[in-house]
């Protein structure tokens, strides 16, 4: 081959090379893509990243950061259609073991010693495992709480119970509420989604004594303990909850706590080392935390989740991604956020070895109360009636996304008075029928008819 030759041939390799992947010929790196969410801590991960890309020259990282709702929709249709968009993507807990399923994800059944898989949280790792392999790394981990005000309590002269009661979370919410000077009794989301308001409405139902499907998959939304906790929750926002709660979800409620406009919140576990560090907290030294609330049935009323980072089976560069991943959800990373925030602000719930550290035991009060919720999470037993599903916010069926996502917009039109109480569990008990029967859980003579309309 003489120089000419090669010349030409070189020049006309390079985009070939360029078009079949991640790989430039001309820097040498590989481009990874990852989807995640805009929530705090991993904010901070793609900040921290820059580290990752120089102890990694080889790898350049780009970045999808979206909202929750968004995100879901975006690596949902990402993967069904196999789009390959993504090489690493930020998923939960539901999501995981149906899409290991699938085949839509790679397995992590390699990862180096020092990793230490035994470390990870029990019902964490489980919840991230099919077949029992790994699919995903959790990120953080959490369950729910409730946080308040003790400066505001104190005021008012009232106690937190060691185990507390949506009938005493009422009670508070009234002698706290203050809209004159910007504080509102009670903070909880509105925004319709399934992992949103509904996710916390589902603990609500289930420790109501309520269920999503009885054990043949028949939809129980038009029952009196479906009724009795969205009218609670709906009559609770609208006495004491801030304006335009239907449009709040976690981040905005993070938001109103952080600068003193809650009372009490009840959510995500994850906030605690946000609310309890002053740079990002005018409450850090006034915020309590308790268990979340019961009603009538102890179990069901504390959810868990994990957000994760996993690898669709469509990614270009599988090996970078997995080093990525493993870096980002290690040990290692989690002492890097200490050195670099401070112990209150490392991601919780993933690792025994966090919450065994004196160091984050100093400066996390929440520590005990959070890993207490996590562990005590019972997957297998939501609602003291039985079912034929796993989870506590969600139902483990691919349906349920769907779902789950209009029921929650029924119920923030029944937040902002839109419609009835009534009238959105009738509306939801419906949406629910007609998924159930179109894709074959129930089989009835109405099922060929909901099956149409729901193509319709």
């Amino acid at each position: 081959m003489n120089k000419i030759t090669t010349f030409l041939f070189s020049v006309m390799l390079i985009p070939l090379l360029q078009a079949c992947g991640g790989e430039s010929v001309a820097d040498e790196k590989t481009r990874l893509t990852i989807a995640t969410v805009n929530n705090g801590d991993m904010v901070v991960m793609q900040d921290l990243s820059r580290k990752f890309e120089a102890e990694n020259p080889d790898i350049e990282l780009r970045w999808v950061v979206l909202e929750e709702n968004i995100l879901r929709q975006r690596t949902t249709t990402d993967v069904a259609s196999q789009g390959g968009q993504f090489d690493v993507l930020t998923i939960g807990s539901y999501e995981t073991p149906i899409w290991a399923k699938r085949g839509w994800l790679k397995p992590l059944d390699n990862l180096p010693a020092e990793y230490d898989v035994d470390d990870l949280i029990d019902p964490v790792r489980e919840g991230l495992s099919h077949e029992g392999s790994l699919y995903a790394l959790p990120f953080y981990a959490e369950s729910s709480m409730l946080y308040y005000r003790q400066d505001l309590f104190e005021k008012a002269g009232i106690t937190m119970a060691a185990n507390p009661t949506y009938g005493e979370v009422e009670e508070w919410a009234s002698k706290v509420h203050d809209p004159a000077n910007g504080v509102y009794g009670m903070c909880l989301r509105g925004k319709p989604g399934w992992g949103e308001n509904m996710a916390f409405l589902t603990t609500l139902v289930n420790t109501n004594g309520g269920r999503w499907f009885d054990m043949d998959w028949q939809p129980q939304l038009d029952t009196p303990e479906w009724e009795s906790a969205v009218t609670f929750y709906v009559n609770i926002l609208n006495e004491y909850g801030p304006p335009g709660a239907s449009s709040n979800g976690f981040n905005e409620n993070l938001a109103l706590f952080s600068t003193g406009k809650c009372g009490m919140w009840i959510d995500a576990t994850v906030a605690a080392g946000l609310l309890s560090n002053p740079e990002g907290s005018q409450v850090a030294d006034k915020v309590g935390f308790a268990p979340a609330p019961v009603e009538s049935y102890p179990n069901g009323s504390n959810w868990l989740w994990a957000w994760s980072l996993a690898i669709p089976e469509t990614s270009r560069s599988p090996e970078e991604a997995q080093r990525f991943i493993t870096w980002a959800t290690s040990k290692e990373y989690i002492q890097m956020v200490a050195d670099e925030s401070g112990w209150v602000g490392v991601p919780p719930g993933t690792r025994t070895s966090t919450y065994e550290n004196p160091n984050y035991q100093e400066v996390a009060p929440f520590a005990k109360t959070v890993l207490n919720s996590i562990e005590s999470a019972d997957v297998e037993r939501p609602s003291p009636l039985p079912t034929p599903y796993k989870g506590i916010q969600y139902v483990d069926i691919p349906e349920f996304q769907a779902i789950g996502t209009q029921v929650g917009q029924q119920m923030a039109e029944a937040l902002a008075d839109k419609v009835s109480v009534d009238k959105a569990i009738e509306k939801s008990q419906n949406v629910a029928e007609r998924f159930m029967r179109h894709t074959g859980y129930i089989e009835d003579e109405a099922s060929e008819q909901a099956k149409n309309e729901v193509e319709q």
